[in-house]
C-alpha cells in the first residue's frame, strides 16, 4: 500500500482532513493504495500558494518560461516509460497505449515552448497624429485544471503547458482513481526549473471541485469529463464570474460508404473502437454502414475481434486492458445485456470469456441498432461498438448531425468530392477523412460541438493560449509640447 498526497510549494504535502480513496489495480481488482481528499481549508492553501508565485511568475522573462519549458521536454521525453508504467498500474491501459498517450502529451509541451511568438502582439504606427496603438496578452492568474481518469498525464500537459507558459499559475485536481502521475510530473516540472508554488497539485472529490469553482482568487477552469459534469462545471464557474472551458462526452460516429476499402475500415473500427478499452473521448462507439456494405463489414470486424488480447496491461502481448472500476464495468456491461431486449442483435458479446480477476470486459459488437435505444443513446465509454445500418450517406449525415454529441466523427470513402461535403455539412467539433480518430495535433485545438463543449474555446493549441491570456489595447502618444492643447471633443482619428 502507498500514499499520494498533495503537492504544494514545491513538495509533497500530508492531507490532514481525515479523508482518503482507494486506488485500485484495475487488472486484479486489489486495492494498491490511497490518496487523500483536501478539505475546504486545504483548497484554499493550494490556492493562495498559487497567488503568492503569481507576481514573480508572470514577470519572468518570455525567453526564461521557453528555457523552462523546453527542459520539461526532455525531461518528459527521458522519463516517458516511468509515466506510461504509473498509467498502466493505476489505469490498467496497455504499456503501448500508455507511451503513446505520453507521446500526444508531449506534443503540448513542445508547442509552449514556442511561447515568445505565440504572445506576439500587434502593432499599428502612426493610427492617429503621433498615436499608436498596439494590443498585448497577459495572463489571468491563478488558472485550475480538473482532469479526467482515461487520460491522467495527457490531459493535464492540455492544460498546464500553455498555462504557465502564458505566465499564470497553476492548480490540477486529477482524478482521483489515478493520481500517481500527476504528482511524477510535479516533480519533473521542479527539475525543469519552475519555482515553487506556479504548480500544485490537490487531489479529492467534489468538495475540493466546488471550492475550485467557488474560489475568488481562481480566474479559469479548464475541465475534461462527462457532459453532465462539464455542464455543471460551465455553469458554476460562469455563475462565479470564472472563465471556463468544459468538454464533455461523445457519441462519435463513422461512416461508411459502399467504396470504401472495407479491410482498411474494418482494421479502423476495430483500433478505434476498443482501444485503451474503449475510455476516450474520442473512442468510434457507432459504424454507420451504408446496408449494400453493411453484412460484410459486420463480418470482417466480426472475424478481427477474437485477435484482439485482452489482460494486464502490463504483460507486453495484451492489446486491450480491462476498465477502470468494477461499477463502471458493470455499467458498460449491462448495455450488452439489455440490448436484444431494445430489438438488436449481440454479434460478439464482450462479458464472456473475459480474464476472471480485475474490471475486465472483451470487445463487443451489437448490430441492427437504432436510435432510441439505450446503446445508441448514451455514451457508454467502454469496449462496444454498434452498428446501424443505412439507406444512403444522407440518411448517416443526418443521424449524425441531429446527434446530441459532436465531438468526433470520421467518414471511409474513395470518393474525394463526398468526402468534402461531408466535412462542409457535418456539425461536429473534429473531422477524420478515413481517420478514425482525428485527435488533432498541438498546434491546432482540441474540441466538439453540441453537448461535447461548454464555453467558446477549445482545448490547447492556439485556443488554448487566448484561453489562458486577456487581450490588452494600449493607445499611446508621446506628446510634443508644441502641439498639445485642451481640446474638449471627441476624439478624432482623422
Amino acid at each position: 500500500m502507498y500514499r499520494i498526497d498533495h503537492w504544494i510549494d514545491g513538495r509533497t504535502v500530508a492531507s490532514k482532513s481525515g479523508r482518503s480513496g482507494k486506488i485500485y489495480d484495475p487488472a486484479t481488482g486489489q486495492v494498491q493504495g490511497e490518496v487523500g481528499f483536501a478539505d475546504v481549508s486545504e483548497v484554499d492553501k493550494v490556492v493562495a500558494t498559487a497567488k503568492a508565485a503569481l507576481p514573480a511568475w508572470r514577470s519572468t522573462n518570455l525567453s526564461r518560461r521557453a528555457e523552462i519549458m523546453f527542459h520539461m521536454r526532455e525531461l518528459v521525453a527521458a522519463n516517458r516509460k516511468e509515466i506510461a508504467s504509473l498509467l498502466t498500474k493505476e489505469h490498467g491501459k496497455v504499456l503501448s497505449d500508455a507511451l503513446g498517450e505520453v507521446a500526444r502529451g508531449l506534443e503540448n509541451i513542445e508547442f509552449a515552448c514556442g511561447i515568445p511568438n505565440l504572445l506576439k502582439g500587434g502593432y499599428s504606427e502612426q493610427a492617429s497624429a503621433g498615436v499608436d496603438v498596439y494590443n498585448i496578452r497577459q495572463p489571468l492568474g491563478v488558472v485550475a485544471g480538473i482532469t479526467p481518469f482515461n487520460f491522467p498525464a495527457m490531459v493535464p500537459m492540455w492544460m498546464f503547458a500553455n498555462a504557465l507558459a502564458c505566465g499564470n499559475t497553476f492548480v490540477l485536481k486529477p482524478s482521483e482513481k489515478d493520481p500517481s502521475a500527476s504528482m511524477f510530473i510535479a516533480e519533473l516540472l521542479k527539475q525543469a526549473g519552475l519555482p515553487d508554488g506556479c504548480f500544485n497539485v490537490v487531489h479529492g472529490d467534489k468538495t475540493a471541485v466546488d471550492r475550485l469553482l467557488d474560489h475568488p482568487d481562481i480566474a479559469a477552469v479548464s475541465f475534461v469529463g462527462s457532459t453532465p459534469i462539464a455542464k455543471y462545471i460551465y455553469e458554476t464557474g460562469t455563475r462565479n464570474g470564472k472563465r471556463v472551458q468544459a468538454l464533455g462526452g461523445a457519441k462519435n460516429h463513422m461512416l461508411v460508404l459502399p467504396d470504401a476499402d472495407l479491410d482498411m475500415a474494418a482494421d479502423a473500427l476495430v483500433s478505434a473502437a476498443y482501444g485503451s478499452a474503449g475510455e476516450r473521448c474520442m473512442a468510434v462507439s457507432v459504424v454507420l454502414a451504408v446496408d449494400t456494405i453493411a453484412d460484410e463489414l459486420a463480418k470482417k470486424v466480426q472475424d478481427r475481434i477474437p485477435n484482439v488480447k485482452v489482460g494486464p496491461g502490463s504483460e507486453p502481448d495484451s492489446e486491450m486492458g480491462p476498465l477502470i472500476t468494477s461499477e463502471h464495468r458493470d455499467k458498460v456491461a449491462s448495455y450488452v445485456a439489455n440490448a436484444a431486449g431494445e430489438g438488436a442483435k449481440v454479434l460478439v458479446d464482450g462479458r464472456s470469456g473475459a480474464p476472471s480477476d480485475g474490471f475486465f470486459l472483451k470487445p463487443s459488437l451489437i448490430d441492427n441498432v437504432k436510435p432510441g435505444m439505450k446503446c445508441y443513446d448514451d455514451e457508454i465509454f467502454g469496449p462496444v461498438l454498434s452498428m446501424v445500418r443505412v439507406k444512403s450517406y444522407e440518411e448517416g449525415l443526418q443521424l449524425i448531425n441531429d446527434n446530441q454529441y459532436g465531438n468526433g466523427t470520421a467518414i471511409f470513402t474513395r470518393d474525394g468530392g463526398v468526402a468534402r461535403q461531408f466535412q462542409f455539412d457535418v456539425n461536429v467539433g473534429m473531422v477524420g477523412i478515413n481517420v478514425p480518430i482525428p485527435v488533432p495535433v498541438s498546434y491546432y485545438s482540441f474540441g466538439g460541438w453540441k453537448a461535447s463543449l461548454f464555453g467558446d474555446l477549445h482545448m490547447y493549441g492556439p485556443d488554448g493560449i487566448q484561453f489562458f491570456t486577456r487581450s490588452k489595447v494600449v493607445t499611446s502618444r508621446w506628446p510634443d509640447p508644441r502641439t498639445s492643447k485642451v481640446d474638449l471633443g471627441f476624439p478624432q482619428n482623422r
